[in-house]
């Protein structure tokens, strides 16, 4: 089986896509932030002494998917026509659900990049809500779907 990012030799390489056509694609990931409940209800109520968590991740979010060809090796620069996030609470498990969504028109797929704005919007979460709880959990990140069109 060939392996589109290595060369002959097995060595890594960056994927040559000049002959690929541009498609309009778009991708979801998602993933979840487990919270103890003094944590999860500052977040929820707006209370947190860091400022509004879910504000700061979603813009640290888009703002990591712009430069997800910058932390990824061999991850292609693409133009980025949207990214945005939504956060789903759950009371019952006192988990925050994230779910991103990018939209591209490029010779490659935008995954990494939603995938990246999740990732770094758990983060946030984590780094935001640190104080009060010393065990948070960042599970579950994930590729939802991916289109092309």
């Amino acid at each position: 089986m060939e392996m589109s990012h290595t060369d002959s030799q097995g060595k890594a390489k960056m994927v040559d896509v000049s002959e690929k056509n541009i498609v309009h694609r778009t991708a979801k990931a998602q993933g979840k932030v487990f919270l103890n409940s003094e944590a999860y209800l500052s977040l929820k109520n707006n209370d947190l002494k860091k400022g509004d968590a879910l504000a700061v991740a979603k813009i640290g979010a888009i703002q990591a998917a712009k430069n997800t060809s910058g932390l990824i090796p061999l991850c292609h620069n693409i133009p980025i026509n949207q990214v945005d996030l939504s956060f789903d609470l759950n009371d019952d498990e006192n988990s925050v659900t994230i779910n991103s969504f990018a939209i591209t028109d490029a010779k490659t797929g935008i995954e990494m990049e939603a995938l990246v704005a999740v990732s770094l919007a758990g983060l946030i979460i984590y780094d935001m809500c640190k104080a009060i709880d010393k065990k948070i959990r960042i599970t579950d990140i994930r590729l939802i779907e991916k289109t092309k069109i």
